[in-house]
């Protein structure tokens, strides 16, 4: 935009205040000042830019004819405070502007991620942000060793390994709750696991969990829910994988779903364990690495750092308190299910 497209009211009574200076040589008073940064601040709101609105003071100052070489520097210095004067106007604007655009922004993504808003509203308000609610989405979630919020370094540099990717449109890259979160279309399966490798790499090594392709404008919450229990599980089955798919745990949540019959299965299969020396979680701790290990006695040996020989005999000791035998396959699944149905209820920690 050039100085000629800047509206005569964001010059209203320069030259006038410019010719009484330079007569007077007096300095502009606070008064004065403050118009101006009001004029900048509402030159900033209607979207003018600060360049044209600065030629077109510049401009307009040559008009004023200085009646001696004294009475220019008073020109001078006149225009330098009403120059000031106007940034400063101009930046109070866009800060404000930016704070109100960052407080949107979250507030949709607040809404987004837990689904407390109207869902036809939020469709219309995600399109702002490049999402289109009725289509399919898919979100990530990352932690770290830290909890992230959405200006830290760690997130802007997922952001921006994404953006210059994939673009700034249908993707969207925030936390929550000290997480990353990204949401992608469900159709665009190469952008999770692109986020999954930058946000390890960002936060030196953390976990990331995938949940599965949902569709509407609930979908992304439904999602982001999926992932962010498959975080949850993981840490309490003690998975070792570093990237986790929704799909791929789906029979947990399955198992859990009538946490009382679960209850009472690991009571009665596994509750005789409290009896052993040092109490269940030596056992159970056996049982998980045989298991984990594909039943495998060599390998479920180096995982527990024992011999073969002390682990056969743990497994033995179990099959007498139990009355279940580890190493037959008729009786392994019952144990299994059992054993962990006990990750997830936290038992023996917490009482069933």
């Amino acid at each position: 935009m050039v100085a000629g497209e800047i509206p005569e009211q964001y010059l209203d009574g320069y030259t006038r205040l410019l010719t009484e200076v330079t007569a007077t040589g007096r300095r502009l008073t606070r008064a004065e000042l403050e118009s101006r940064r009001a004029l900048g601040e509402r030159a900033a709101d209607a979207g003018h830019g600060l360049r044209a609105l600065v030629s077109a003071h510049l401009a307009a100052a040559r008009s004023v004819r200085p009646d001696s070489p004294g009475s220019a520097d008073s020109t001078l210095a006149a225009v330098q405070q009403v120059v000031d004067a106007l940034a400063e106007g101009y930046e109070r604007a866009q800060r404000l502007a930016v704070r109100r655009e960052e407080a949107a922004r979250r507030e949709f993504i607040d809404d987004l991620l837990y689904g407390r808003s109207d869902l036809g509203r939020l469709a219309q308000r995600a399109e702002r942000f490049g999402l289109h609610l009725s289509h399919t989405h898919a979100v990530a979630v990352a932690r770290g060793p830290a909890a992230y919020d959405e200006g830290d370094p760690v997130p802007r540099r997922v952001e921006q390994a994404l953006l210059a990717r994939f673009g700034d449109r249908e993707v969207l890259l925030t936390t929550k709750d000290g997480l990353l979160v990204c949401v992608a279309p469900g159709q665009r399966g190469e952008i999770l696991p692109a986020f999954a490798r930058q946000a390890r790499a960002a936060t030196g090594g953390g976990r990331v969990a995938i949940g599965r392709p949902q569709p509407g404008p609930g979908g992304v919450v439904q999602s982001y829910e999926e992932a962010r229990s498959a975080l949850e599980l993981a840490a309490r089955l003690g998975l070792d994988d570093p990237v986790l798919r929704a799909a791929d745990l789906l029979v947990y949540p399955v198992l859990t779903r009538d946490r009382q019959a679960m209850a009472d299965l690991v009571q009665a299969v596994l509750g005789p364990l409290t009896a052993a020396r040092g109490g269940a979680e030596p056992q159970l701790a056996t049982l998980a690495a045989y298991f984990d290990s594909g039943c495998v006695a060599a390998q479920a040996a180096r995982r527990l750092s024992l011999s073969v020989r002390a682990l056969a005999y743990r497994l033995q000791r179990i099959h007498q308190l139990t009355g279940v035998d580890p190493t037959d396959p008729a009786h392994r699944y019952t144990l299994q299910t059992a054993v962990i149905g006990a990750r997830l209820l936290d038992w023996p920690a917490q009482p069933l």
